[in-house]
């Protein structure tokens, strides 16, 4: 990786403060996020939401197995805004083998069930680490570190339970309140008995909403830790800064 050519500003920072690095990241490139992430996103929702015929439960199991893989994508944008390069679909297009392709099941299994998986999600994706040297690449950033990249994890988790209760509340408390409709509805989206689909296909697309907003700002925070483990580990912030002065100094003797 060529840190000279990072468009972070790189620095030792507390574990917390690197997460949000990550935040500031998605928001400055909130554009290219959206244009490469939701195509992909909206197809595995449709998808999803297909299944509901086979079982009410299946679609937002789907959405919720296949984050993993989502992440794939998230990853790819922020890995170029690092480098302040934005990403169009058909950058994604072009990468999707090696994107979208490596490694399917274990993304799909081990990943998904993995407490830190943002954190040394680019061990495998951006290092291009496998087997033996993965595990101890794995081991090395998370010494010191994992209880934080854990923590990250179950906050957004708690975040996204809080947020998809708070958009079927909202859908109840707007209801028109005549006759016990709030009622009505409220027990309509909560007892999914068998004679409809309707009430499992609005609680998953919900679920799906909730994942659309927050599943880039997981990815970010777990990039801005992993950046902020590489440079403790590799002093990127000195190089940077040495690299920074050397070209502003030739800079000025060819002036």
């Amino acid at each position: 990786m060529r840190v000279d050519a990072l468009a972070v500003a790189l620095r030792p920072r507390p574990m917390a403060e690197a997460a949000d690095l990550g935040a500031a990241l998605t928001r400055c490139c909130a554009g290219s996020v959206w244009r490469v992430f939701l195509p992909v996103y909206a197809v595995v929702v449709v998808l999803s939401l297909s299944t509901a015929e086979f079982a009410i439960w299946l679609p937002a199991l789907l959405i919720f197995w296949l984050k993993p893989w989502l992440d794939r994508s998230l990853l790819f944008v922020f890995s170029r805004a690092a480098f302040g390069e934005p990403t169009r679909w058909s950058d994604l297009w072009r990468a999707r083998r090696q994107v979208w392709g490596g490694n399917l099941l274990r993304t799909l299994f081990e990943r998904r069930l993995s407490p830190w998986r943002s954190f040394t999600q680019p061990i495998e994706q951006l290092e291009n680490q496998r087997g033996r040297a993965r595990r101890r690449r794995s081991k090395q950033l998370r010494h010191g570190r994992g209880g934080a990249a854990i923590g990250l994890q179950i906050a957004y988790a708690h975040v996204e339970v809080a947020l998809n209760f708070g958009l079927i509340a909202a859908m109840v408390w707007l209801a028109p309140d005549d006759n016990g409709s709030r009622s009505r509805l409220l027990h309509w989206l909560v007892t999914r008995g068998d004679a409809t689909i309707a009430p499992a296909l609005v609680s998953a697309l919900f679920y799906a909403v909730v994942v659309a907003v927050l599943e880039p700002f997981y990815v970010a925070a777990g990039f801005g830790m992993y950046l902020n483990r590489r440079v403790e580990l590799e002093a990127w912030d000195i190089e940077q800064a040495f690299r920074a002065m050397f070209t502003s100094r030739a800079e000025e003797a060819q002036a």
